[in-house]
């Protein structure tokens, strides 16, 4: 499956790194995610943990779902988990 409208960002946190699926094309929105810790690669498609959408988002939700469900799937075929981490030194 090709996902040309979704970006990963990976944010590194002090317990835990964050991340983030954002579709770029209309209508625009950012998922945050994390990995499913009890699927079998202990990643799976994410566990939604926020959404942000704008407030004129409001009528197809079924578009507005499969987006979503889109946004899980580009997690998941993007690698899942986290980034590796760079040593510091």
């Amino acid at each position: 499956m090709s996902f040309p409208h979704f970006v990963r960002i990976d944010r590194d946190d002090r317990e835990a790194g964050r991340h983030y699926v954002v579709h770029t094309h209309n209508p625009p929105f950012t998922v945050e995610l994390t990995p499913d810790r009890d699927a079998p690669d202990q990643v799976g498609q994410g566990v939604i943990k926020r959404v942000c959408v704008p407030n004129s988002w409001a009528g197809d939700y079924g578009r507005y779902a499969q987006l979503l469900t889109q946004a899980q799937e580009f997690f998941a075929a993007s690698g899942g988990g986290p980034a590796p981490r760079r040593l510091r030194g």
